[in-house]
Parts: C-alpha cells; sequence; structure tokens
C-alpha cells in the first residue's frame, strides 16, 4: 500500500539551531521572487530576549519576511519566523498558534512541534528541510513530514557547521534528500514544480 500522493508544494518549514543563521542566509536567497507557499522558519532562540530576525532577513531577502503572531493567516510568498519563548504550531484552518507549552529538547520555540503539525495540515504536500544543530530536534518532526507522505531534506552532516540535528534526523528516518546546502539552495527553485 502507497502513502498519499504529492501533488505540489503547498508549505515550506525550516529548523535550525547552531550555525542556523549563516545557513539560512546561504539557503534562502534561492527561493523563487515569489513563491507559492509560505515559509515558516523555526531557529532556536534564547527566550529571555526580543528576537530581530525578520528585521535581520527582510535586509537580504526580496520576499516579505515576518515574526509569526498568533491566528495570523499564513499567506503564500511570505517568510515566517518564530517568535522566541513561544511553541509555534500550524491549526487545520492554516493560521499559526502559538504557546508556552515546556520547552522540547530544552527549546522553545521547537522545531518538533511547528513540523509535526505543519505535517498534519498539509500532509504530502508540504517540504521540510532541517538544517544544521547541537540538538535532537526537528528529527521526530521530519519524520513525520516523511511518514505523512512530505518531502523531506537534512543537510549533509558534512556540510552543516554542528553536526547534531541533522544525524539525529538520519537515525530517526531516511530522508527523500542529503544534499549540501548549495544543492538545497538549487533544489529551491524547483519546489514550485515539484
Amino acid at each position: 500500500m502507497t502513502g498519499p500522493k504529492r501533488t505540489r508544494v503547498e508549505a515550506l518549514v525550516i529548523g535550525a539551531s547552531a550555525g542556523g543563521i549563516d545557513a539560512l542566509l546561504r539557503l534562502l536567497p534561492g527561493l523563487p521572487a515569489r513563491p507559492a507557499f509560505p515559509v515558516v522558519i523555526v531557529l532556536h532562540l534564547p527566550d529571555d530576549r526580543e528576537s530581530r530576525l525578520a528585521d535581520v532577513f527582510r535586509q537580504h531577502l526580496p520576499q516579505p519576511v515576518w515574526q509569526a503572531e498568533d491566528k495570523a493567516t499564513l499567506t503564500p510568498g511570505n517568510i515566517y519566523f518564530a517568535p522566541p519563548g513561544y511553541h509555534l504550531s500550524i491549526e487545520a484552518d492554516r493560521s499559526f498558534s502559538l504557546s508556552q507549552e515546556e520547552p522540547v529538547h530544552f527549546s522553545r520555540p521547537a522545531i518538533d512541534i511547528l513540523m509535526e503539525s505543519a505535517a498534519d495540515v498539509y500532509g504530502p504536500n508540504l517540504c521540510g528541510m532541517l538544517l544544521t544543530g547541537a540538538s535532537h530536534d526537528g528529527a521526530a518532526g521530519l519524520a513525520r513530514i516523511g511518514a505523512a507522505g512530505g518531502l523531506s531534506i537534512v543537510q549533509h552532516p558534512d556540510d552543516a557547521e554542528i553536526t547534531t540535528m541533522p544525524a539525529a534526523a538520519l537515525r530517526a528516518r531516511k530522508p527523500d534528500h542529503i544534499l549540501a546546502l548549495a544543492q538545497m539552495r538549487d533544489l529551491l527553485a524547483t519546489l514550485e514544480t515539484m
């Protein structure tokens, strides 16, 4: 019995931790100027200070970049960063939900929570990418994306600044692709046709 068939990518979720800012600055310019899907990113942050991620990436990218807000609807073409101190999940109506449940893998926001909720909503029409990082967060979430028929991509550990996170993902479930950042960037340009 085969799983659900992917028809097109309707959302992209990305997780990263240590080394993630540099990795994202190298990866995200590969996006189409107006992607036909929203991009949602969890980057591990200290939860006791304000995040400037949206401001930083707004200076480098042509797409609208925002900090995700509770109950806001995901809009294709926009890039969203999870705020510090809150878990970010996607609801069935394709809006954001923020919560302050316990940290997962010592992190809030947690990559697993975003990826698992997105897999439940988008199923085979989701793409998930897991980048460099120093924890196991994201391994279970990316595995859920793969189990739901979505496209799962892990940064090659040899290419990652910190290998813990990609290595944990590879142990949890074989992804569709294991790629260096340059290859991941090239793949971004093709997501709309997959």
